[in-house]
C-alpha cells in the first residue's frame, strides 16, 4: 500500500518535521513491513508559463515546430533560472494555442529519467527550457501532447512554482499489508494505524450520520438471488447504490487527486474513474461505476450458469464458473462480482448519468473467482481480505458527493440496495491472565483494556474475563490469541523478552528424516551438488526412465498444471537430473556430479485419483475428510539419485583426464548404502533406458530398491550430454525402513586375516552377483569380505561359459585363522554355488 504523505495529513495530525523515513518507523512499530519511499523523481526550476506566441515552422523532415515565446515570469522581474522574463522554446506538440497557461521546465531543472534540461540549439534555434506534457512530468502515461492548465482547471499567476501547485512535491511511503490485515489498504487504515503507534488525534473519514446517507424516496431495484449460496455463504451481504445525473466525464481530474492517485501507484483515467479509485483508496471500500444509460431494468447479483460467458473491461471474453459471483441485469452478466466489471456498461465520455454501486461480497468467492479467471485487481485484493460491512454506504455516497463536486452532476434522490444479511459482531471471551501468559509480559489490566479499545473494540467486564467485541472493519478478529497479539502490537513487540524455550526432551527429527539427512550428507561429503527440481515431467520421460524395457506403466496427470507441456507426475528423479546435467552443460559445465532427495509419485493400476470435493475452509478438518483427500492422492515414495557425467578427474600434467564409467555410479550407490546402514547387492539387467550389458538391479536383503547403470548414448545426445552419463537411483523410504531402527557398527577383530582366491567356471549368462551371493552362503561367519577381481571368456573355457574370480577374506574374532580352517570356508562356499549353479572350480 502506498500512502501520500498529503493525503495521510488529512486524517491524522502528521507534523510538518516529519520525514517520510520517521512515518515508516512508526508504521513498523504496530507491525508493518517498510517497502520503499517514492517521489516525483524531478526539481526545479518548473514554472508556470504562459504562450505568448509561437510561429510554425515547417522542417525538411517533413515534422513542423513551433518557436514559441514563453512569457515564465512577471514583466520586469527575473525567471527562476535567473534569465529574462520571456524565453524562446521550441515545441513539437500543436494541441496548445496563444494565451494558453503552461508548465515550463527551465534551464537547471531534471525530469524523471533522469532528465536535464539545458539550452540548447535545434531546429536553427537556442531552445531555453522546454514545455512539459504529462507523461514527461510523471503524472501518467499520455503523452498526446503538452500540458494545458486550463484543462486542470487552473489559472495560477505567471512564475508560480508548478511542482508545488500540481502536488509533485508530494512523496509515498509503501508498506506491505499482511492478507490479515485488510482494512489497512486504505488511508483511513493507515492513518489509524499511525495514530496508534503515534498518539496523533485521529479523524475518521468514513465517520458520517446515517440519516446523511439515505433518502426517504424512491429505490433503485436490487436483488441477490443466490438460493445454493457455496460453502454456506451468501455471496452479498449488502448492496449500496446511488445515482448521479448529468455528469460531464471530460472535466479534468484536479491536479492534487491526480498526483496523489499517481503516488498510490494507480493511472488517472477520467475524473469518473479516477474519483471511484480515489475513494476506494481513502476509504478500503472498491467501488464500480456503471452508465445507466445502458443499464436494461434492476440489478440482480446472482451466480453464473456453467458456460456462461461475459466480456470484461479487459475486452477479453471469459467462460464462467458455477461458483462465479456475477451482477447482471436484464440483458446478462454485466460484471464479475467484486473483481472486474463488464465492458457493456463502463463509464465513457459519452456517460451522462452514473449508477454508483459500494457491496460486500463473499471473501471466500471473490478469492477464487480471481485466481481461477487469473484476474487480480485492487478491488478483489480488497474483498478477499475483508471490507467493513458498515463502509459501503459511506462510500457511496463519498463518491456521490465528489461527482457532484467536480463532475458537475446532480445527486438523484433515488436510493436503491439494501443490508441482505443483519452485520453482528460476536463477543470474544478474553480470560483474565491469558494475554499475560500468552505474550510472556506482565500487563496491567489498564494497558490489555486501553490497547484493545485503541484499535476501536468494545470492551467489557464481565468478572473473570472481559466480552471483547472488536470493530467491523476488523474480520481478523477471532478468537483470543488474536486479541493477544493486537494487545502485544499496540504496547510495543519491543517489551517481549527474549526467552529461548527449552524443547521438550524426545523430539527432534525422527529416524526416518535422520537417514534421509545421513545420506544426503554423504553424497555432498562425496563430492555431489544437490539439485533440487520440479516434480513435473512428460509420461514419455516416465515410460524411458522408470519402467523396464516394453513396460508401460500409466502416470499422473495433473488437471491444472504448472506447464502444459510437463502435464505428468515424475514416477522417477532421473529426468530431472538430466535437465539440470543439460543446463548445466549449456552454461560450459562439463563435469558434473549431481544428486537429488525427493518424491515420486506411483500410482496403483486401475485406480483413479483426484477428487472434486472441496472441504470446507473455515473449519479443521475432520479425520474422515482427511483420509478422503489423502486417498485421492497417490501413493508417494521418497526416492534419492545421483547422476554423473564428463570427467571424474581432470586432465593434469602427467595424469591424463579419467572419464566418469559405471563403477563411479556404483561407488555411489556404496556411499548412500552405508549412510543407510545397508548392504546393497547388484545383478545384471535391462532397463528401458540404459546400455545394455551396462545396468544392474539394486537389491537388499532380497528386495529390490533401485537401479544403476549407464545411460543410452541416443538418450544421452537427446540432451546434448556427451560422453558416458552413468545414474543411479533406489528408494531411500525402503531402504531406511530394511536398515530398521538403528544402525549397528561392526565389530573389529585384533587377529589377522586370511586370504584366499577362488575362480569358478559358470554359465556366462549367471550374474556375478547371484554367485558370490552363493560363496557367501557358504562360506559362513568366518567369511568377513567378498570382491569379484576378474571375468574371464575365452581361450581354455568352454562356450557358453565364463570365468569367476573372487578375492576371499577371513578373520575369526577370537583366534588366529588356519590355512586350513579358510580353505574349508572357502570350499564350503565352493559347495553351495556348485549345488545351485552348477559352479565348479577352474583348472
Amino acid at each position: 500500500m502506498r500512502v501520500p504523505l498529503s493525503w495521510l495529513r488529512e486524517y491524522v495530525d502528521v507534523p510538518a518535521s516529519v520525514t517520510p523515513e520517521d512515518v515508516l518507523e512508526a508504521l513498523v512499530r504496530v507491525g508493518f513491513e517498510e517497502e520503499d519511499i517514492h517521489r516525483f523523481e524531478l526539481q526545479g526550476p518548473i514554472v508556470v508559463g504562459e504562450v505568448l506566441e509561437f510561429v510554425e515552422e515547417p522542417q525538411s523532415n517533413g515534422k513542423t515546430i513551433r518557436w514559441c515565446q514563453v512569457q515564465v515570469a512577471p514583466d520586469g522581474e527575473t525567471a527562476a533560472d535567473g534569465g529574462p522574463a520571456v524565453h524562446g522554446v521550441v515545441c513539437g506538440a500543436r494541441n496548445f494555442f496563444a494565451g494558453d497557461k503552461v508548465v515550463v521546465t527551465l534551464p537547471g531543472a531534471v525530469l524523471p529519467g533522469p532528465f536535464p534540461i539545458a539550452a540548447r540549439k535545434t531546429y536553427g534555434h537556442v531552445s531555453d527550457g522546454m514545455i512539459a506534457s504529462a507523461k514527461e512530468l510523471g503524472l501518467g502515461d499520455e503523452h498526446n501532447g503538452i500540458l494545458r492548465l486550463v484543462e486542470l482547471g487552473i489559472d495560477a499567476p505567471v512564475g508560480t512554482d508548478a511542482i508545488a501547485l500540481l502536488g509533485l512535491d508530494d512523496v509515498a511511503v509503501e508498506i506491505n499489508v499482511t492478507p490479515d490485515r485488510g482494512y489497512a489498504l486504505s488511508m483511513r487504515g493507515v492513518a489509524r494505524e499511525y495514530s496508534h503507534a503515534t498518539g496523533a488525534a485521529f479523524r475518521d473519514p468514513g465517520d458520517r450520520e446515517w440519516g446523511d446517507l439515505q433518502h426517504p424516496a424512491g429505490g433503485f431495484a436490487v436483488t441477490v438471488d443466490d438460493a445454493n449460496p457455496i460453502r454456506g455463504r451468501v455471496g452479498a451481504s449488502e448492496f449500496a447504490v446511488r445515482i448521479v445525473r448529468d455528469v460531464d466525464p471530460t472535466k479534468p481530474t484536479p491536479a492534487w487527486m491526480v498526483a496523489r492517485l499517481t503516488l498510490a501507484g494507480i493511472r488517472s483515467l477520467g475524473i469518473l474513474i479516477d474519483i471511484t479509485n480515489y475513494v476506494m483508496l481513502e476509504l478500503g471500500q472498491p467501488i464500480h461505476g456503471y452508465d445507466l444509460d445502458k443499464l436494461q431494468g434492476g440489478i440482480t447479483v446472482r451466480r453464473a450458469t456453467p458456460g456462461e460467458k461475459l466480456e470484461t473491461l479487459d475486452g477479453k471474453v471469459r467462460v464462467l464458473d458455477a461458483e462465479d459471483l456475477l451482477i447482471t441485469d436484464e440483458s446478462g452478466p454485466i460484471g464479475l462480482a467484486g473483481v472486474m466489471g463488464g465492458g457493456t456498461t463502463e463509464m465513457t465520455d459519452a456517460t451522462r448519468n452514473v449508477l454508483i454501486e459500494a457491496a460486500i461480497f463473499d471473501t471466500v468467492s471473490i478469492a477464487r473467482t480471481a485466481r481461477r479467471h487469473k484476474l487480480p485487481s485492487e478491488a478483489s485484493r480488497r474483498f478477499e481480505r475483508g471490507v467493513d460491512p458498515l463502509i459501503p454506504f459511506v462510500a457511496a455516497r463519498r463518491v456521490a458527493d465528489l461527482m457532484v463536486e467536480y463532475a458537475g452532476g446532480t445527486l438523484d434522490t433515488e436510493v436503491g440496495g439494501a443490508l441482505f444479511a443483519t452485520v453482528e459482531i460476536a463477543g470474544i471471551d478474553l480470560p483474565r491472565g491469558f494475554v499475560e501468559g500468552l505474550i510472556g509480559v506482565d500487563y496491567t489490566t489498564e494497558e490489555i483494556v486501553a490497547a484493545l479499545e485503541l484499535i476501536g473494540c468494545e470492551v467489557y467486564d464481565t468478572g473473570e474475563h472481559w466480552s471483547v467485541h472488536p470493530p467491523s472493519w476488523r474480520p481478523d478478529l477471532t478468537d483470543k490469541w488474536t486479541l493477544a497479539e493486537e494487545v502485544a502490537r499496540i504496547e510495543g513487540y519491543d517489551r517481549i523478552p527474549s526467552i529461548l524455550p527449552t524443547p521438550p526432551s524426545g523430539r527432534g527429527l525422527t529416524l526416518a528424516q535422520q537417514g534421509r539427512r545421513r545420506v544426503s550428507n554423504a553424497l555432498a561429503a562425496a563430492g555431489y551438488i544437490e539439485t533440487p527440481t520440479f516434480p513435473f515431467t512428460t509420461e514419455a520421460a516416465n515410460d524411458l526412465h522408470a519402467t523396464v524395457s516394453g513396460e508401460h506403466v500409466p502416470s499422473v496427470k495433473l488437471a491444472n498444471p504448472l506447464d502444459g507441456q510437463s502435464p505428468f507426475l515424475r514416477r522417477t528423479l532421473v529426468p530431472g537430473l538430466i535437465d539440470v546435467a543439460h543446463r548445466n552443460l549449456s552454461r560450459g559445465f562439463t563435469d558434473l556430479a549431481l544428486f537429488q532427495t525427493g518424491s515420486v509419485f506411483l500410482p496403483e493400476p486401475g485406480v483413479t485419483y483426484g477428487t472434486d470435493f472441496v472441504p470446507p475452509l473455515a473449519v479443521r478438518p475432520d479425520a474422515a475428510t482427511l483420509a478422503a483427500l489423502d486417498d485421492s492422492i497417490p501413493p508417494q515414495h521418497r526416492h534419492v539419485a545421483v547422476l554423473l557425467a564428463g570427467n571424474v578427474s581432470a586432465k593434469q600434467p602427467g595424469h591424463p583426464a579419467v572419464p566418469v564409467e559405471l563403477g563411479d555410479a556404483l561407488d555411489a550407490v556404496r556411499t548412500i548404502a552405508s549412510a543407510a546402514g545397508v548392504a546393497v547387492e547388484v545383478a545384471q539387467t535391462q532397463r528401458a533406458a540404459l546400455h545394455p550389458g551396462r545396468a544392474g538391479v539394486l537389491t537388499v536383503e532380497g528386495r529390490e530398491v533401485g537401479y544403476v547403470g549407464e545411460l543410452l548414448p541416443a538418450v544421452a545426445d537427446a540432451a546434448d550430454l556427451q560422453g558416458r552419463v552413468v545414474v543411479a537411483e533406489l528408494d531411500l523410504d525402503l531402504i531406511l525402513r530394511l536398515a530398521g531402527e538403528r544402525v549397528v557398527a561392526a565389530s573389529l577383530s585384533s587377529y589377522p586375516a586370511a586370504t584366499q582366491d577362488v575362480s569358478l567356471v559358470v554359465a556366462a549368462d549367471l550374474p556375478a552377483a547371484t554367485v558370490g551371493s552363493a560363496l557367501r552362503d557358504g562360506a559362513g561367519e568366518l567369511l568377513e569380505s567378498l570382491r569379484l577381481v576378474d571375468d574371464y571368456r575365452g581361450t581354455g573355457l568352454p562356450d557358453g561359459t565364463k570365468s569367476l574370480t573372487f578375492a576371499l577374506r577371513f578373520r575369526a574374532p577370537d583366534r588366529t585363522l588356519t590355512a586350513a580352517e579358510a580353505s574349508e570356508a572357502k570350499l564350503a562356499g565352493v559347495a553351495v554355488a556348485a549345488e545351485r549353479f552348477g559352479a565348479h572350480i577352474r583348472d
